[in-house]
Formats: C-alpha cells, structure tokens, sequence
C-alpha cells in the first residue's frame, strides 16, 4: 500500500508541475480506484497530502525563478481556498459518498468538454 500512495504522489506531481493539477483530478480518483477509498476519505486524504507544501512548493520555485508566478494573486487565491476547502469538507462529510462521487464525475466531464471547447 505504501509503493502504491507513493506512486499517486509521483503521478500527482508530475501532472501538477506540468498542469498545475493534483489533488482533485489525480490523487482523489486514484485513491477511490486503486486505494478503494471512500469519496470522503480520498477528498480528506488529498488535502491533508497538499497541506505539506514540499512538492508544490518546489514547483512553485521553478516557476517563480522563470518569472511566471503571480506571488500576490497566489496569496488571495490561497486564502478564497482555505475558505473553500473548510465549505466543501463539510459539505462533503454531510453528503451520502455515493452522490459525491456522481458530483465529481460531472463536474470532471463539464471542465473536459470545456477544456477541449475552448
């Protein structure tokens, strides 16, 4: 089991320095799939993992160093998440997991199709 969580962090920061993605598209549905995780214990477990800022942060240097780093817009975006995440972990801790694995599923199509929309 650990070969495998090391694994989805590698995957995950991978795609998160090449896209700036992590948690939501690739840590939550390899937990509900490989780790047979619940909806709520992958969503609890993928923040918990992007609390430690190591990985980001080291991703977060090279571009910084490149010039493509907004440090301020960074700043208020962190904050508008840190409100977000406590919204959400509740709603998502209060919701049957069934649901909120259908809720991710559209929500993860709807920004597909408008991804490859434009």
């Amino acid at each position: 089991m650990t070969l495998l969580l090391v694994a989805i962090g590698l995957g995950a920061g991978v795609l998160s320095g090449l896209f700036g993605i992590g948690g939501g598209i690739v840590i939550v549905p390899a937990l509900l799939y490989f780790a047979k995780m619940s909806p709520q214990q992958a969503a609890g477990t993928s923040l918990a993992a992007l609390v430690l800022p190591f990985g980001a942060a080291v991703g977060a240097l090279n571009y910084y160093r490149a010039g493509h780093l907004h440090v301020r817009d960074a700043l208020f975006i962190a904050v508008g998440m840190a409100a977000g995440a406590f919204a959400g972990s509740w709603l998502s801790t209060n919701m049957d997991g069934d649901l909120l694995r259908k809720a991710f599923a559209v929500l993860m199509v709807i920004m597909a199709v408008k991804l490859w929309v434009g």
